[in-house]
């Protein structure tokens, strides 16, 4: 695909995302960033990274650096228009490669926060997607919770945070997964689309070598009872040009 046949979204503060129909993003990527809390001095690694829509927002953020991992070139390439569009050339690094084989690719020990949007279907569950890139970004058939956990363990620096978005009944396969690793869980938040609503989504940080204790922290809305978004939704959006509509299959 060429860089012409990309639809571009403005992310705020001259940061622009080049999407496609094949690599594009939903309302939990922004969701999982921005409940990653970036700070101005973390060095970060987003693995599964897509269009690079999480690494784009930590620099529109502040983050002091990104390596941003991706299976499929396509996304690369879009990640590499986008930085190049942004000027973040050396605020983000693309890597083409599997997770499971970072080893002498990334620097290893050294991130402050790993974050990932992973696929949300488990191997043998649901229908498998016809489109390739569905296939990745919808079904585990290129990483597991505990390919993710392993490789997080590696990437992080002792007291490193892990951040991923995942659907509410896979919570404890997660956290066994974690757990497997030295990665402890300190903090989650469930998001609804409204009150009154169960949650579609729930947002996990641990910490690599973290001591036990887990904060729960109040459910975030979509929306509010006038059917507008929530006050907290219209403050995520707010450096956005165009504010997508809420849909619970964006990922």
């Amino acid at each position: 695909m060429k860089a012409n046949e990309f639809k571009v979204e403005n992310l705020g503060n001259g940061i622009q995302c080049q999407i496609s129909k094949e690599h594009c993003f939903g309302t939990d990527a922004m969701l999982l960033e921005n409940f990653a809390m970036v700070k101005a001095k973390d060095i970060c690694c987003d693995l599964g990274t897509g269009c690079g829509i999480i690494p784009l927002l930590m620099a529109r953020d502040g983050a002091k650096y990104i390596t941003a991992v991706e299976i499929q070139l396509q996304g690369i390439n879009q990640l590499l228009e986008s930085i190049k569009l942004s000027g973040l050339k050396n605020i983000i690094t693309p890597v083409h490669s599997d997770l499971k084989e970072l080893k002498g690719k990334v620097p290893f020990g050294i991130f402050d926060l790993v974050t990932m949007n992973p696929p949300y279907t488990a191997i043998g569950s649901g229908i498998l997607s016809v489109n390739e890139s569905d296939k990745f970004a919808r079904h585990e058939n290129a990483c597991k919770f505990e390919d993710i956990c392993e490789c997080a363990s590696h990437l992080l620096k002792y007291g490193g945070r892990l951040c991923m978005c995942l659907r509410p009944h896979r919570l404890c396969e997660l956290f066994k997964a974690m757990n497997k690793f030295n990665i402890e869980p300190k903090r989650i938040r469930q998001v609804a689309k409204s009150a009154g609503n169960p949650p579609w989504l729930i947002l996990v940080e641990g910490r690599l070598g973290g001591k036990s204790g887990l904060i729960i922290e109040s459910e975030m809305h979509i929306y509010s009872s006038d059917g507008n978004y929530s006050e907290e939704m219209e403050k995520i959006y707010a450096p956005y040009s165009n504010k997508g509509k809420y849909n619970e299959a964006d990922s």
